[in-house]
């Protein structure tokens, strides 16, 4: 019996702090497969994360939870802050550091 089979026929849940935090987007990547086979190899397991990494909130069937001002609420990835930043950088990089560079000089 492994540490990982044991701790899952304990409790089956796993609370993680942003735990991309220490991880470059290669290594969430990796993270990402983790999950997802210890979630096919355990159907059991919970994971509740606290990321805001757009590549951990891509996890398919994941339930994504926001926590703002209108309470916690259901929310789809595509509607995540996190994914429209990065969708927003990623396809004008040059437009949105002008822009943040310009307002940062006011």
């Amino acid at each position: 019996m492994t540490v990982l089979d044991y701790k899952f026929r304990r409790s089956g849940l796993f609370l993680l702090d942003e735990p991309e935090a220490a991880l470059s987007p290669q290594r969430q990547l990796s993270f990402l497969i983790l999950l997802h086979q210890t979630l096919r190899d355990y159907p059991d397991a919970q994971f509740i994360i606290s990321t805001h990494s757009p590549i951990l909130l891509g996890l398919p069937n994941a339930q994504i939870l926001s926590f703002d001002t209108q309470g916690i609420t259901p929310i789809a990835y595509e509607d995540t802050p996190a994914f429209q930043i990065t969708r927003r950088f990623l396809n004008s990089p040059d437009t949105m550091l002008q822009r943040l560079l310009d307002e940062s000089d006011d």
